[in-house]
């Protein structure tokens, strides 16, 4: 089982932050970290989970009617009179990029299917090229024409499709949106290990995000494994590394 860091280590830290991500790229044996990115007003790149800032920082609102400067200034409390910042993709990449080099690996999914980002797939692409650490990303959203752009834009990169089911995983999939790799959640699993056999099946979880405490109940790692699942997109990754 590959385990991943979902938003980072996003029980213990302020999720999508760079002290979540600098974190997790502690972890040894950590195959990488899930992230979440959508686009100011400005058209920059950031990472958030949410279309409103209202849950995750003092600030309220919808991220796309935010420049970047003004998203900058909103502060995400990190404990002990610390905050963070919505950090940027570029802030992110210049983190990680020299563990990338070397095969740590990045999902990141596009948040695009509430809220239609135009160009989102262009800067991300171009942003990834440019550094050539595009074998160690993995795009996904649950917009499937989303992916099918993502597709056009690199005929080589891994793309997960997003939903709550495997079933509507696969559906998307052999419907052409040119994704290679199914992203359900945990608990959609509704299809026998057969049918999903061949695919990467990278399944994502909910709940215990910061400021949440470890409740030392862990999950039952060998029976993920027998529903076909090849990886976890776990909040709490340091309690399985």
């Amino acid at each position: 089982m590959k385990i991943w860091a979902h938003r980072g280590c996003s029980q213990m830290y302020p999720e999508n932050t760079l002290l979540a991500f600098r974190q997790a790229a502690k972890i040894k044996g950590l195959t990488g970290i899930e992230l979440d990115i959508q686009m100011t007003k400005d058209k920059h790149l950031v990472v958030c989970h949410d279309e409103k800032v209202d849950r995750t920082t003092n600030g309220i609102g919808a991220v796309k009617e935010y420049s970047l400067a003004e998203l900058k200034k909103l502060r995400i409390d990190a404990g002990n009179g610390e905050y963070e910042q919505i950090p940027t993709i570029d802030e992110v990449l210049d983190l990680l990029e020299e563990k990338m080099l070397d095969g740590f690996k990045l999902n990141i999914e596009l948040k695009n299917s509430r809220v239609a980002y135009e160009g989102m797939e262009e800067k991300i692409i171009e942003k990834v090229h440019a550094r050539n650490i595009q074998g160690s990303v993995i795009y996904s959203s649950f917009s499937a024409l989303s992916l099918e752009r993502i597709r056009k834009l690199d005929a080589e990169t891994e793309i997960g499709v997003l939903d709550s089911k495997v079933s509507d995983c696969l559906f998307k999939l052999r419907g052409g949106c040119g994704a290679n790799a199914l992203h359900p959640y945990w608990k959609g699993i509704d299809l026998p290990p057969e049918r999903i056999k061949g695919y990467p099946v990278r399944a994502y979880f909910g709940g215990h995000l910061y400021p949440e405490k470890p409740t030392g109940t862990k999950l039952a790692i060998t029976a993920l494994e027998q529903k076909g699942i090849t990886d976890v997109f776990l909040n709490e990754p340091e309690q399985y590394l």
